[in-house]
């Protein structure tokens, strides 16, 4: 029955995202372009012009951002070529994201009603949504690693397969790179135990899980060198730094990681307002975001976690890891609605405030989740009304 219930929740998701798409293909569909790139056996893209983000190397042009989106769109550009409609991707891995927060909650014991709150909240109380809609290049990378973060950890909260923990959260890295840190956190877990049940197993066979996880990521690690030096020569990944050379917010040196960026991530993740107007809609949405302290305060009841206490640790650990390469970057997701970086460890977080809630949320986490519902479906409404109708 709990299955059933998430593949429903899911669906509900998936169509929901396709209404709001409006069934329309993004412009930004670097990921159709890639795809119709290892269609014909390359890695660089045909590129059509500047308003398509791709790095300029060697005499052709590369999309930097991780690549499993394209991959998974190759079936389609197969048929329809590089008409694919990216979005409906993107609308597919939401609905995917919705099952594996569904049944992750009841997997915990959150009653049927609070866990179908908290999936509206991770839906419209962070970006989920809004990137769902939209499915850009930028968006549906975001979509894709809540996704496939969030099924690895279901699976790592139910069966615990080692070898399907690491397919799944090495789909998550190769969606959004900063999920990398992520995984020792996984691999740990599986050594020790969630603490959901009591009995974790001999230690060898304890061991046996986590060299199980570590072999799973080996053809991972070959494909992303593979991937690399087919793109720039070197087994590492230079995209992103090559990008900030060339960007005119970046640098012509240096990296797109430093601590002189920690005072302007902080702003925009806890302190940017919308903008006030004197005319309707009298509030709106700075281009460059809103701040979670607005848009997400529901995140909050993460803090409320404490049992089992192993698991709760790790999520935080995991949070932390990830969260710190987005409070660095030189820029903080623009353009958007609320902070999309921070879709890379909500998923974490999600747990959090499942464990929270399985006693129920209150008046005050139904109020908080309720709030950032709102907010969201605000800014999906503000967005498809004014910025892109």
């Amino acid at each position: 029955m709990r299955r059933l219930e998430a593949i429903g929740a899911g669906i509900l998701a998936l169509l929901a995202a396709l209404v709001a798409s409006k069934f329309r293909a993004t412009p930004y569909d670097n990921f159709v372009l890639l795809a119709d790139a290892f269609r014909h056996g390359h890695v660089w893209i045909d590129w059509p012009g500047p308003y398509i983000d791709a790095l300029a190397f060697a005499g052709k042009h590369y999309v930097i951002e991780a690549p499993l989106p394209a991959v998974l769109l190759v079936p389609a550009v197969f048929v329809w070529g590089t008409a694919t409609n990216q979005t409906v991707l993107a609308a597919m891995l939401c609905g995917v994201a919705t099952f594996a927060a569904y049944d992750i909650a009841r997997s915990l014991g959150v009653a049927r009603r609070v866990t179908a709150l908290l999936c509206a909240f991770l839906l419209l109380g962070t970006d989920l949504f809004w990137c769902a809609m939209f499915g850009d290049v930028w968006f549906i990378a975001h979509v894709a690693s809540v996704a496939f973060v969030l099924l690895a950890l279901r699976e790592l909260l139910g069966s615990g397969r080692p070898w399907l923990v690491a397919i799944f959260a090495a789909c998550a890295v190769e969606s959004r790179f900063a999920l990398v840190l992520a995984l020792p956190v996984f691999g740990a877990l599986l050594y020790t135990g969630t603490g959901l049940t009591e009995s974790q197993g001999a230690s060898r066979v304890r061991l046996r899980r986590t060299v199980w996880f570590a072999a799973a990521l080996v053809p991972f690690v070959i494909a992303y060198v593979a991937y690399n030096v087919a793109r720039w020569g070197v087994p590492y990944d230079i995209g992103y730094t090559a990008w900030f050379h060339q960007d005119a917010a970046g640098s012509p040196v240096g990296s797109p990681f430093a601590l002189r960026y920690l005072g302007y991530e902080l702003s925009s993740f806890f302190v940017a307002f919308p903008e006030r107007r004197a005319t309707f809609p009298y509030l709106v949405p700075s281009l460059a975001g809103v701040a979670l302290t607005w848009t997400s305060p529901g995140l909050v009841l993460a803090f409320f976690a404490r049992e089992p206490r192993r698991l709760a640790i790790g999520m935080w650990v995991a949070t932390a890891l990830v969260a710190a390469p987005s409070l660095i970057y030189y820029v903080d997701g623009y353009a958007q609605f609320g902070m999309r970086h921070a879709l890379d460890f909500e998923p974490f977080l999600f747990v959090l405030i499942a464990l929270a809630a399985r006693r129920g949320l209150g008046p005050l986490g139904v109020g908080l989740a309720a709030y950032s519902i709102a907010v969201g479906m605000w800014g999906c409404w503000f967005w498809r009304t004014f910025v892109r109708p």
